[in-house]
């Protein structure tokens, strides 16, 4: 043995070959911790002392080769400020050139995910063995930093700059067959063949019909390209990449700029390029943001499969109500694969849920994503009923009829009558007490809510609602229901409009007062939209339906009088009000607040409407300008008051929850990091200011709570320091 650490370990197979290990302890993932590159350094200088070695294969115990590096101490180190984050990426490199230069090949068995700084790893071998299922890539921009480990510098080298821009500005993770073809692997084989694979390539390398220095040299020295190859590769990606990755997500762009400035270098020059790039990258909101979001997001998983590990199986399920979202719901259930059965009154509306999903089954297979036997297999997972004959088997229920609580009531109280005393019931509303849906229940213990957004194929969040009487069981097995369907369920406490929709609808009346007051509609939607949402608030309402919008406000006025049953306008009549009183219901027929024409894909385009304008105007006292800073703050403090409201009623049991569930539930600017870590950013006491001054013109809506107020003075944050997620 040549080594033998808490994570790597390091042997010799045969006479000369040396096999380093990555074997995390106590993990079932590795990752590289700051202790995990203090190993590895401690490896190279043992591989460096060790005499009679020709070869050396890194390869990895788990399922997994290196997932990347320890993210949960990303905000500690960045903390520490530039220079010393620079430091760090130069030991690092340091390390990593070390092996890169070692005195005989090398070579890497990648037997599962190879990420962020585990490709890096890979890359600074001489070749690349991959099995068949593994995947290979670079995700750092999507944590708002670049690759800093050699990654800018190693791969453009490795399989040319347009492919690797594609990958490092895209942040993707790439199958085998997609690295084979494109250079950054060299062999692809299956699993158990892998070890054989990455020993076959260092004798064909020490023979020497593998030229393993070659390889080197063209990894450390300038990239290959003439002047003006590299002004039309990195002067047209910029532009792409620029349009996709927006104002707001700096990393892609920076990224291209890296590998743009360190092609004419060698290594050494290019690393420092991209270490300076990095520690500036490291120090932005944005990039603390998409790391705290990046931990959210862990801790949500972690509290699922909390659940998850104490549930029943739903081996079967069912939804109430077809149409397009019980026909959503089916296809993701189905598409997953849970067969499900898709009950409804009416023949037609059946059809309407087949035709939605089956609707949604061709564009995977458009996108290349199924095979037309692959979709027809997952169809039949999907049974059409005009009956209750098979629900006797069934797991678990998702009722989706009409959003009426008297008619939830009747189709709850009857599918109790003919299922199992273990099935678990769920309601799909998207407002009403799942308490109040209980009343009639033999066994409310087994019925919860669960709250999926629309469209539901591409919304990942799921509201999984507790009422008084709901059980752990129930609870549990929906997590786990949902969590088999690809979504991200977050566990929420019974109210009125339950977390997201309580926190969208204080943001919806701050913009009808706007609007009341003179503000225009369209430029408040291009101020919110400059601000990071996908659609202004205007826009937003047509997508949701003015009527669905108009009853789920009546069901917030009557939980929270004292701050929403004020939101009306002129006469006590908000402008949404108006909308639906003539008929202009938003894109559901064509006309709200814009009108809408059909795209040459079909899909619904947004027009201007002089209509809407006049109608809009006839709502307004007078017209006044706002600035963007007034519009941003009449729009987002009423909406982060409320998600403080929520955390304290201990609706949502964290901050990180509360957050996460915006981020997929509204499209809450993910480079913001959530309504809470909002609030942190500006300050809690700048924050309480500004509701106050609000609150004064504007009422309840924008008054902080006590508990707000007694964080500012104390000097409190949501995220209590910057090293926590």
């Amino acid at each position: 043995m040549i080594y033998q650490g808490k994570a790597i370990s390091v042997a010799r197979s045969g006479d000369d070959i040396a096999t380093l290990t990555f074997d995390l302890k106590d993990e079932s993932i590795n990752k590289l911790s700051s202790a995990v590159v203090a190993e590895l350094e401690e490896v190279v200088e043992a591989l460096q002392a060790e005499s009679g070695l020709a070869g050396l294969v890194i390869g990895s115990a788990k399922d997994v080769f290196i997932v990347g590096a320890d993210i949960t101490e990303f905000h500690g180190m960045f903390e520490q400020g530039e220079d010393q984050i620079e430091a760090m990426l130069e030991r690092v490199h340091g390390i990593f050139n070390a092996i890169e230069d070692l005195p005989f090949p090398t070579v890497t068995a990648i037997n599962g995910l190879a990420l962020g700084g585990g490709c890096e790893v890979a890359l600074a071998t001489d070749f690349r063995v991959m099995a068949e299922g593994a995947k290979f890539g670079l995700p750092e921009t999507k944590l708002g930093i670049l690759p800093g480990w050699g990654g800018c510098v190693r791969l453009p080298r490795l399989i040319g700059a347009d492919n690797a821009i594609e990958w490092i500005a895209g942040g993707s993770e790439n199958k085998a067959a997609d690295a084979l073809k494109m250079g950054a692997v060299d062999v692809v084989v299956p699993g158990e063949e892998l070890e054989a694979a990455a020993l076959d390539i260092l004798a064909r390398a020490k023979a020497g019909d593998l030229d393993y220095l070659a390889r080197r040299e063209e990894k450390t020295g300038p990239l290959k390209l003439g002047p003006i190859e590299q002004m039309m590769a990195f002067e047209t990606a910029k532009g792409y990449v620029a349009g996709k990755a927006g104002p707001h997500y700096p990393a892609p762009i920076e990224a291209i700029k890296v590998i743009q400035k360190g092609a004419g270098e060698a290594r050494g020059r290019a690393q420092a390029i991209e270490a300076k790039a990095f520690a500036k990258l490291a120090l932005t909101e944005v990039c603390y943001n998409l790391v705290g979001l990046f931990l959210n997001d862990q801790l949500v998983k972690k509290k699922a499969g909390k659940y998850e590990k104490q549930a029943q199986a739903v081996k079967q399920s069912a939804v109430l109500g077809a149409g397009i979202m019980g026909g959503g719901i089916a296809y993701q259930s189905a598409s997953k694969g849970t067969p499900i059965l898709m009950k409804d009154i009416k023949g037609e509306a059946i059809e309407l849920g087949l035709r939605e999903a089956r609707k949604l089954f061709a564009k995977q297979v458009e996108r290349g994503k199924l095979t037309t036997e692959q979709m027809a297999e997952r169809l039949t997972n999907i049974r059409p009923t005009l009956s209750y004959g098979d629900f006797g088997s069934v797991d678990l229920v998702v009722e989706a009829v009409v959003e009426n609580p008297k008619v939830k009531e009747a189709v709850l109280t009857e599918v109790e009558g003919v299922v199992g005393e273990g099935t678990i019931l769920t309601s799909n509303t998207s407002t009403i007490s799942i308490t109040r849906l209980a009343r009639n229940l033999e066994r409310p213990e087994n019925f919860c809510g669960m709250h999926f957004f629309n469209p539901v194929h591409r919304m990942p969040l799921v509201e999984v609602i507790r009422g008084e009487k709901t059980g752990d069981a129930a609870v549990a097995a929906t997590v786990a229901y949902a969590r088999a369907m690809g979504k991200t369920p977050i566990v929420v406490n019974d109210c009125p409009g339950f977390l997201v929709n309580r926190v969208l609808f204080p943001y919806f009346g701050g913009f009808s007062q706007l609007v009341e007051q003179g503000a225009d509609f369209q430029r408040v939607d291009k101020v919110m939209e400059k601000f990071g949402w996908p659609m202004g608030p205007a826009y937003l309402l047509d997508v949701v339906g003015m009527d669905t919008a108009v009853h789920a406000g009546e069901v917030m006025a009557e939980g929270f009088p004292e701050r929403m049953a004020s939101m009306g306008g002129e006469g006590g009549k908000s402008v949404i009000q108006l909308m639906v009183e003539k008929e202009r219901l938003g894109q559901k027929n064509d006309k709200g607040f814009y009108a809408y024409e059909e795209d040459r894909k079909g899909k619904p385009r947004k027009v201007s409407d002089e209509a809407a304008i006049e109608l809009v105007k006839g709502v307004a006292k007078e017209r006044r300008e706002f600035s963007d800073e007034e519009i941003i703050a009449r729009m987002m403090v009423p909406l982060c008051l409320e998600t403080v409201r929520c955390l304290e009623d201990g609706i949502v049991g964290s901050a990180a929850e509360a957050d996460m569930a915006l981020i997929y539930g509204i499209g809450f600017p993910p480079f913001r990091g959530g309504a809470l870590r909002y609030i942190d950013a500006m300050g809690v006491v700048a924050f309480v200011e500004r509701a106050e001054g609000l609150a004064e013109e504007l009422g309840p809506l924008y008054a902080p709570t006590d508990r707000l107020r007694q964080m500012a003075q104390a000097g409190e944050r949501f995220y209590s320091t910057k090293t926590q997620g």
